[in-house]
């Protein structure tokens, strides 16, 4: 399948469906000499792996990551890395109803008219699950930054609504849908559980900040730092926005208002969000993704089947209710990604 590869310098190919043997990933780029082990890998897939509390699936996988290449005598050796995650606990009869059809929100019929041939369990290629790949890369890019100082923190910003008032970055791992804002947690956390009482699901906003990045990172033109991390994020499943500093507010601002001054102290505010001109500005880069409502619901819907023929059709199977809280730490890995890419094509970073 062409598509499965990104980056130019540190590039990453995830392989793998859901409901397959395994799935992982192959990075290559990767200077030979840093100090990698497993754990440095499991504490992220940790994060992303389901089965972590009543917010997420009930599907049960340990997610325990295996580095088969790659790395000698606990350090990368510069030769492709390649780390792979068994999958566990399946259950493909869940999804015997529904391979004929095409399932609204899915990728059901898009992949039906590319291929010819779909895999029907649990979406397939098309599945949340291939981003334990991106997650188990995404570690060694956040261990390769924060060696250089930058650290990546993604959060939960609004659920249906309700938005996060509060940034405390301390509390983001203490309640279940990684928020910032430790008084709206509660709050968000019954919305999810009853939009999965009611069969639905419900859509939110993950906000990502990065400190640290100096400034002159990311190529202009073609190749600027929004626009990489922009197709970064939206590569991942069920992003369907994204927005840099003031985003579309600046819509209904000023070029007073909106341009970021300068002192001597450098910039007065940061309403570009760290990047001007597809460069970092060495502000604090913030962007914000809009995520929708998981597609998998049990609640009955129009469709057709592979006949053409108007049916009504149920999803089974064991699904997330919100995909905010474990998108999270895709985002990060995928951010990590494209700045490690970009800092490397830059000569920022020389390992």
């Amino acid at each position: 399948m062409s598509g499965s590869i990104y980056g130019k310098v540190f590039t990453i190919s995830t392989f793998g469906e859901s409901h397959g043997k395994a799935v992982g990933v192959v990075v290559d780029g990767v200077t030979p000499g840093i100090e990698l082990c497993e754990a440095d890998i499991q504490k992220e897939l940790d994060r992303r792996k389901p089965g972590q509390s009543s917010v997420t699936t009930p599907r049960k996988e340990s997610d325990t990551v295996q580095i088969m290449s790659g790395v000698f005598d606990g350090k990368t050796t510069g030769t492709p890395l390649l780390m792979i995650i068994y999958n566990e606990d399946q259950r493909s009869g869940d999804y015997g109803n529904i391979k004929d059809l095409f399932r609204p929100g899915h990728a059901d019929y898009t992949y039906q008219e590319k291929y010819g041939i779909r895999d029907y369990r649990g979406s397939g290629r098309a599945s949340g699950r291939e981003t334990a790949g991106r997650v188990a890369a995404g570690a060694l890019a956040k261990k390769i930054l924060a060696a250089k100082g930058v650290k990546i923190t993604a959060f939960t910003k609004n659920i249906g609504g309700i938005a996060a008032e509060k940034y405390c970055p301390e509390e983001i791992e203490k309640n279940i849908v990684r928020t910032a804002d430790p008084d709206a947690a509660p709050k968000m956390i019954e919305l999810i559980h009853k939009s999965a009482e009611s069969r639905n699901s419900i859509g939110g906003i993950v906000e990502c900040r990065i400190s640290g990045v100096p400034a002159g990172v990311g190529e202009p033109v073609f190749d600027k730092l929004d626009a990489e991390l922009a197709k970064a994020a939206l590569s991942i499943g069920g992003v369907k926005g994204i927005e840099f500093g003031v985003g579309f507010g600046a819509a209904e601002m000023t070029g007073k208002e909106h341009n970021d001054e300068m002192d001597v102290g450098g910039f007065k505010s940061n309403n570009a969000g760290g990047i001007i001109g597809g460069i970092s500005t060495g502000n604090e880069i913030v962007f914000r993704i809009a995520v929708k409502p998981t597609s998998s619901i049990a609640m009955a819907q129009d469709t057709v089947d592979l006949n053409g023929n108007e049916v009504r059709c149920e999803t089974r199977g064991r699904h997330d209710p919100c995909l905010c809280p474990r998108i999270i730490p895709v985002l990060e890995a995928m951010a990590a990604l494209a700045l490690v890419d970009l800092m490397k094509q830059n000569a920022a970073l020389t390992y």
